[in-house]
């Protein structure tokens, strides 16, 4: 079974398993990602046996901040290192590794090591998506892209739903939660590996490309000569804050500012979670339908309302509403945006500009989740859950700002 497009006259075929392994890995990093990066590293820190609610909240910021900027700054170097050599499938290998083995060790070592572990296996996740990213391009056509990466966003949701219900069925302390999530991310991101075959084809740019990070300057002056990029890339940096972000403080947020105990938070989540699979299928088809720049522009206009309604009303009932508004727009907004990114780069570039993509992500990452921690950590004290409200607000106007410079990127279209 294979999927077919017509792109130029050239009749395209994708293998089924290639698309199935391709969105079964994206299934498999969302474990990773919800077990280790929303929920068990943020409560294990803010718990009062380790560094208590403040403390830990800073804390948590200053490691995301310290092992993403590091990944910011070398994200286009080392998608550069894949263009040279045409392949993507062993860089995501190893940094798929580098990620699952040192957080398993983070609960059994002391607290500060155990940051830098953290450090360490975020840095791992984080590069693996570059390749991730820029593996679109093999399992796809021009005419179903947008499927395809909203079938992946979608149905990678559901890694949530999965850890989510063995968190909750299976009565996994926190401590247990890293060793669980991580084992399942490399089960289940096998097959992407074993049947997935690149033919490796390094272009002549990509011979010619840097691997210092010197290299990551010269993308960057290099922006202009394609037309939308650089503005894209800017608005990216203000909308993905609120994104990355927000995925960052899910479970933290849902504990201490809503008042839901471990085990209703993480109940509320798993539900959250699956209006982002039904989300994932629905913007993959109209991102192919309309384009991804409308979409991304729909999806950022429920994302702010819902952070108005998150930021105002600190009750269950509100945050489940606005929790549902931002799950539906998880898979739209990380999809449209890849796809848009894809149809702006150039083509014998893509690892290089992917990772600049990554960059940009990462440094609003770095910024928007500092500026949300500072503001919990300096106003708890005298506000209590106001701060969280404020530090809510902060992403709002981050966001409102990137789907201004939005509006004047031109949006190739493809085939």
């Amino acid at each position: 079974m294979a999927t077919r497009a017509n792109a130029g006259g050239v009749r395209i075929t994708v293998p089924a398993t290639w698309i199935a392994s391709w969105t079964l890995y994206d299934l498999a990093n969302t474990i990773w990602s919800y077990g280790i990066f929303s929920y068990a590293i943020g409560l294990y820190l803010t718990s009062e046996g380790v560094l208590g609610e403040a403390q830990g909240n800073l804390w948590l910021q200053i490691s995301i901040a310290l092992s993403v900027g590091v990944n910011a700054l070398v994200s286009p170097a080392i998608g550069a290192l894949s263009d040279r050599t045409g392949r993507r499938l062993p860089y995501l290998l190893f940094f798929t590794a580098l990620a699952i083995v040192p957080a398993i060790l983070i609960p059994s070592v002391p607290v500060t090591l155990g940051v830098v572990l953290f450090c360490v296996a975020n840095f791992g996740y984080q590069s693996a998506l570059v390749y991730y990213d820029a593996t679109i391009k093999i399992v796809s056509t021009p005419a179903n892209r947008g499927w395809v990466s909203g079938l992946g966003n979608g149905l990678g949701y559901l890694g949530t739903v999965l850890i989510g219900v063995i968190i909750l069925f299976g009565g996994l302390s926190v401590e247990q939660v890293f060793v669980v999530a991580p084992l399942l991310f490399a089960i289940l991101a096998l097959p992407i590996f074993i049947f997935i075959r690149e033919v490796p084809v390094a272009t002549r740019a990509a011979r010619g490309s840097g691997l210092s990070l010197t290299s990551t300057a010269k993308t960057i002056r290099e922006l202009g000569k394609y037309p939308g990029l650089r503005r894209f890339l800017i608005a990216r940096f203000f909308y993905t804050d609120a994104q990355n972000t927000v995925i960052s403080i899910m479970a933290v947020f849902a504990v201490q500012a809503v008042g839901f105990s471990q085990g209703e938070a993480n109940y509320v989540l798993v539900a959250l979670a699956t209006t982002a699979v039904v989300g994932g299928l629905f913007w993959g088809r109209m991102t192919d339908r309309s384009g991804p720049k409308t979409t991304l522009r729909m999806v950022l206009t429920l994302w702010a309302i819902a952070l108005v309604i998150g930021a105002l009303f600190i009750s269950p009932i509100p945050f489940i509403v606005a929790g549902v508004v931002l799950g539906f727009g998880f898979g739209g907004l990380a999809g449209a945006d890849r796809i848009l990114m894809l149809r702006l780069s150039p083509p014998d570039k893509l690892g290089e500009f992917y990772g600049l993509y990554s960059l940009v992500g990462k440094g609003s990452q770095v910024i928007g989740g500092l500026l949300y921690g500072a503001t919990v950590a300096l106003l708890l004290e005298p506000f209590g859950v106001v701060a969280y409200q404020l530090g809510l607000l902060t992403l709002l106007v981050t966001m409102l700002i990137g789907m201004y410079l939005l509006q004047a990127v031109p949006e190739k279209r493809e085939g």
